[in-house]
């Protein structure tokens, strides 16, 4: 039986977490290779140019923050729209079928497109962006993916691209590592603008009220 430390080292390979292993070793093996994933997600320039064009466009100029994906890239696009929603930043998640029958209307001047896809080729997207476009051709897009080199990473003004690593699913099929490394470079875009724009504990007082957090926010 294959260990954890034997797993770690082959993360670089097309290689999965078995199904040999019991719970407590799948369990530590995938801890292990989702944080050495997380670990190797790469800083390019295009982290400032995203916070600043999020800063520019929605802080200053009064536009919003459109999120989108398809399956599993699309809940992350939704997850990162609530959490800028929630401190500061007018964000809405757009789907993109949903767009082709009217919901491209949400799109306004100033406005950022962040579009999240981890092989940068979903149809779906790259027709969003021609829709997009056609409506506000100067559109600015932020793009998360897997592949630098994809179309939908050259269409965007800001391409920030998660760290080439097999998902942990046996089958390395299933978006596990790919969408964990998403929701970590939506969370570094929404702490970044939050510095930028100065977001307080009051500032989120006012735009979380109930539950625990909207408590804790008053103390």
């Amino acid at each position: 039986m294959e260990n954890v430390a034997g797993v770690v080292a082959r993360l670089n390979t097309p290689t999965h977490i078995p199904y040999t292993m019991n719970i407590r070793e799948s369990m530590q093996a995938i801890l292990a290779a989702e944080s050495k994933a997380i670990s190797e997600i790469p800083y390019t320039e295009g982290y400032d140019k995203a916070v600043n064009l999020i800063v520019e466009h929605v802080a200053r100029r009064g536009g919003k923050l459109v999120t989108s994906g398809m399956g599993k890239a699309g809940q992350i696009a939704l997850n990162i729209a609530t959490t800028f929603s929630s401190t500061g930043i007018p964000a809405v998640n757009l789907h993109p079928s949903e767009a082709q029958h009217g919901d491209l209307g949400v799109l306004q001047p100033n406005d950022v497109m962040l579009l999240v896809s981890n092989s940068g080729r979903t149809r779906e997207i790259i027709e969003l962006v021609e829709l997009a476009r056609n409506l506000y051709a100067d559109i600015p897009l932020i793009v998360i993916s897997g592949n630098a080199e994809s179309p939908l990473a050259k269409l965007a003004d800001a391409s920030l691209v998660t760290a080439a690593v097999p998902e942990v699913c046996p089958l390395g099929l299933t978006p596990t590592t790919s969408t964990t490394m998403m929701t970590v470079i939506g969370d570094i875009l929404v702490v970044n603008v939050m510095n930028e724009t100065g977001f307080t504990r009051a500032d989120y007082a006012k735009r979380h009220h109930g539950g625990y957090l909207g408590t804790k926010s008053r103390r």
